[in-house]
């Protein structure tokens, strides 16, 4: 089983209008579908915006579907200077850029997993080389890096300065590394795409509502390929 989490519902239309055998469950206000998606076993669900929403989503994925593996699809803003709207980031790692114990001495995004200091979550390299591979052959200009997440919509130059430098991030979002978190816990692989919708700084709300619709689409289509290869 492939669970497939998204915050929007635009970053998931795609693939549920051409799920088959949709058998939904409401488990914790969270809507999950379970059927057929190019051949494949999946369970897909909007979990909404923000860390805890996705942790949610992606635990029950574990707990209640027995999920091998959990892609999250969606958009994010650009930090690093050579993306745009429109390109691709397939994540290597990601980081949660919000957790701040530096005060007692650790590194910024230090996590406590299975009793272990770690900042940088892997993901599953193999499907990130996969979903790479489907961006480029959808004409996308598309790349492997790391993934910043946190609950906060970064619109602001001097903070999107300080996540590209202290953590050497690609682009900015607020799930990404949470599914990430959930997934070490329970040894179930993860993968994260986004695409760029906008460039975290202060034109960032509005390009956002102009740029997201369609960069959702191109999220969608890259995972529904990757499904289809497999």
């Amino acid at each position: 089983m492939i669970g497939i989490i998204a915050a929007l519902n635009i970053e998931i239309s795609l693939l549920r209008q051409n799920l088959e055998g949709d058998e939904t469950r409401l488990i914790a206000g969270n809507l999950y579908s379970k059927g057929t998606l190019c051949g494949q076993n999946v369970v897909l669900a909007v979990c909404g915006v923000g860390k805890v929403n996705a942790a949610v989503c992606a635990q029950t994925m574990c707990l209640e579907y027995d999920a091998e593996m959990i892609i999250n699809t969606g958009v994010a803003g650009a930090l690093s200077p050579e993306l745009g709207v429109g390109d691709v980031v397939i994540a290597d790692c990601a980081v949660q850029h919000d957790m701040d114990t530096t005060a007692i001495g650790d590194e910024p995004g230090t996590l406590s997993i299975a009793g272990e200091s770690i900042v940088r979550l892997p993901c599953y390299r193999e499907t990130a080389l996969s979903l790479l591979g489907q961006a480029q052959k959808l004409g996308a200009n598309a790349v492997l890096g790391t993934i910043a997440s946190g609950d906060q919509f970064i619109h602001n130059p001097e903070r999107k300065e300080f996540l590209r430098g202290t953590f050497n991030a690609a682009c900015c979002e607020m799930e990404g590394a949470a599914i990430a978190h959930v997934c070490a816990l329970n040894e179930t692989a993860c993968a994260i795409v986004r695409v760029i919708s906008d460039s975290a700084d202060g034109g960032a709300p509005v390009d956002f509502a102009l740029f997201a619709p369609k960069a959702a689409k191109l999220g969608a289509e890259i995972v529904q390929n990757f499904l289809a290869d497999e």
